[in-house]
């Protein structure tokens, strides 16, 4: 359960890093948080060289806080690293719109990850399936003495399954699948364990010859859910009726069921949500990546990832459910620093409830962009964002980023060039008072 805080920090865009830095403090308490820790350059070189091969030095990314989270009636402050302007914004903006209704509920299946491990060379497959079945306990202990710490918490090696493919390009294989508990943690490195551990005993009952044992990042047993209930006042701006809104959202939503090119970018927009919080708190983003691209594809079509609908109260409905494989125990979420932090701003205490919130960021994202392409079209804002960058870029330092990027905006040209000329009448400006 996360403990109690409230999620709805007014205003913390007007606020540089160390005074946003103080407020997340503050929002934390009485919990006692050391905000130095997500500063910056906290891995430092020593750590980060035994973390990967052959580091020349390290490299940072923003660390944002995406506010108004309201989760199965509890509040979260949700960290997130990125580059990308406008995805905290959006998110946040999206959970104070859900916040209205009473948030986001979710929901996680439990923790299990599948490990394979591939059979060639079978002389007889129906009596190689009922040897393999036959010899489960002896399997399963095999694995379950690679991991007895996740035994010990409870988790560990499940259930055997054989799966027969008569037909690939190289010929007919059987693949073992294992299924294991991983509690709290991602699992990658205990579930590649226990395949090496069992490849031998497979063999034997087998007669074949094991090729590649190694975990699946289709985690189809490892899901969570996120549902959220937006009212049409919540979606009301600028002009636009929320009934009218939530009709050009579920127009939005429907090319996205139809055609792949749109749906693969609808749902990179669902992933500009979960990605920061993996990448926040030391997890597998790629491995979270490929299992959600593959789950979208899982019919045979790639579609939407999320589902929205309008029911008849007329509030527009969102439902979101992947595969998340995230831990909170192990890895570089015990490693680095920052990782440790994001955890602890959480508050999570089950890598249950850390995919609940990545499922949540990943619909709140969905909706932002949704709702921003389907009214003032998704430039605005971003572009406004993205102003800073331009100014940066330019050369602008301190408070002149703020004025060139202003004066971009106010002229609806955002463009290097005209950051460049900007600031070189600001800093002549300067010079001749």
């Amino acid at each position: 359960m996360a403990r109690q805080l409230n999620s709805r920090i007014e205003g913390l865009y007007r606020l540089n890093p160390a005074e946003r830095r103080q407020r997340l403090a503050d929002a934390m308490h009485p919990y006692v948080f050391d905000a130095s820790r997500v500063a910056g350059g906290v891995l430092g070189e020593d750590r980060a060289d035994k973390m990967i091969e052959n580091v020349v030095g390290t490299f940072e990314l923003p660390f944002g806080i995406a506010t108004n989270f309201t989760i199965n009636g509890h509040d979260y402050l949700v960290p997130m690293v990125v580059e990308e302007p406008s995805i905290v914004a959006g998110a946040s903006y999206a959970a104070r719109m859900a916040r209205a209704s009473g948030g986001f509920t979710a929901c996680h299946d439990e923790p299990l990850m599948i490990g394979q491990v591939q059979l060639i060379g079978v002389p007889d497959v129906q009596a190689a399936r009922t040897a393999i079945l036959a010899s489960q306990l002896e399997l399963l202990e095999r694995a379950n003495a690679q991991s007895m710490s996740m035994v010990n918490r409870g988790g560990g090696a499940r259930a055997v399954e054989v799966h027969q493919f008569d037909e690939s390009p190289m010929g007919p294989m059987l693949v073992v699948h294992i299924i294991v508990d991983c509690r709290d943690a991602m699992g990658a490195n205990a579930v590649n364990s226990m395949c090496e551990a069992i490849a031998p005993l497979l063999e034997a009952a087998s007669g074949g010859r094991a090729m590649l044992r190694i975990l699946s990042n289709l985690t189809d047993r490892r899901t969570a859910t996120a549902r959220t209930r937006i009212s049409p006042d919540a979606l009301t701006r600028d002009g636009i009726d929320g009934h009218e809104v939530i009709e050009r959202i579920l127009w939005a939503h429907a090319f996205a069921v139809v055609d792949p090119y749109r749906a693969t970018t609808h749902n990179k927009g669902i992933m500009n949500g979960i990605d920061p919080v993996i990448v926040a708190t030391g997890n597998d983003w790629r491995a979270v990546e490929a299992g959600a691209h593959a789950w979208a594809a899982r019919t045979g079509r790639y579609l939407s990832m999320s589902n929205w609908s309008r029911d008849s109260a007329g509030y527009l409905c969102g439902e979101l459910t992947l595969p998340l494989a995230v831990g909170i125990v192990g890895g570089a979420t015990r490693v680095h620093p920052a990782a440790r932090a994001a955890l602890d701003i959480l508050g999570v205490t089950s890598a249950g409830e850390l995919a609940e919130v990545c499922v949540c960021a990943g619909l709140a994202s969905n909706l932002a962009a949704m709702r921003a392409l389907a009214t003032e079209g998704i430039q605005r804002g971003h572009m406004s964002l993205h102003a800073r960058q331009i100014a940066l870029a330019a050369g602008a330092e301190g408070d002149e980023v703020a004025v060139i990027a202003q004066q971009m905006i106010d002229r609806a040209h955002i463009k290097p060039a005209a950051a460049e000329q900007l600031l070189a009448a600001l800093r002549g400006t300067l010079t001749e008072a």
